[in-house]
């Protein structure tokens, strides 16, 4: 474990996005890294999809609760 060093204002909104998500703090940087980590290393996926797709990697049912609440 490290530790990153980011601006206020950055981890201002952190804190904010974290209050939301219902995440820690670190959590939450830890999600917008590993996301944007994904982004770049695909740049034809939008959001959904590089979220759908790790979903998928945990066997999470995705397909299942889209038709349950559909």
């Amino acid at each position: 474990m490290g530790i990153v060093k980011i601006n206020d204002e950055l981890h201002e909104e952190v804190r904010k996005a974290s209050a939301v998500m219902v995440r820690s703090i670190n959590a939450q940087a830890e999600f917008w890294m590993k996301i944007g980590m994904l982004a770049e290393a695909n740049p034809t996926l939008s959001f959904t999809d590089i979220v759908r797709e790790q979903l998928k990697q945990a066997d999470v049912d995705v397909e299942g609760q889209t038709r349950a609440t559909g």
